[in-house]
């Protein structure tokens, strides 16, 4: 009985921290066509982004790996950045790195992101940013595919995927 209990009250837990997770906050900032830069406090942030993608984007915070929900997403459209909209990459652009990340080769356009220097690791990394609202993406390395070389390793917290429609002819 004991351990049917301990099951059920685990149960409930889980459901709690998931539902607290899941629930989309109202984010009036939140746009997939302003591009208008955003100067917000972390207290505001912290009242309308979830708190995974609080953590990731504001706290730069890092993901586990390959336990994410696009490390191996094969869908075809563009990841916005997930806290105020703006266009980061496409999917034409991702690529599987082997590192448990979502990985691309090269942003939608190279004025959407910040770079960074980070000594926050044991080596310097270039840190990547949204350049409209700030928040943390996750990290640029020099060792991706031909032709850019280059390797955008970014946490999913930090990105919103919105698919293309295709259209059908009947």
């Amino acid at each position: 009985m004991k351990t049917v209990c301990g099951f059920w009250l685990i149960g409930i837990c889980g459901l709690f921290i998931s539902c607290k997770n899941g629930v989309k906050k109202n984010n009036p900032y939140f746009s997939l066509t302003d591009t208008t830069a955003l100067r917000l406090p972390n207290s505001t942030w912290e009242e309308i982004l979830t708190d995974g993608v609080y953590t990731v984007t504001r706290e730069a915070s890092t993901e586990m790996p390959y336990t994410n929900e696009y490390w191996d997403f094969k869908g075809t459209g563009q990841y916005h950045c997930a806290a105020c909209g703006n266009l980061l990459f496409s999917s034409a652009h991702k690529y599987d790195s082997g590192t448990g990340w979502p990985s691309f080769r090269q942003p939608a356009e190279p004025d959407r992101l910040l770079f960074r220097k980070d000594f926050s690791a044991r080596e310097e990394r270039i840190e990547v940013r949204c350049r409209r609202c700030g928040g943390h993406l996750g990290h640029l390395f020099y060792d991706g595919p031909s032709p850019t070389r280059q390797r955008y390793c970014m946490n999913s917290l930090a990105l919103k995927f919105v698919g293309i429609k295709e259209s059908k002819n009947h």
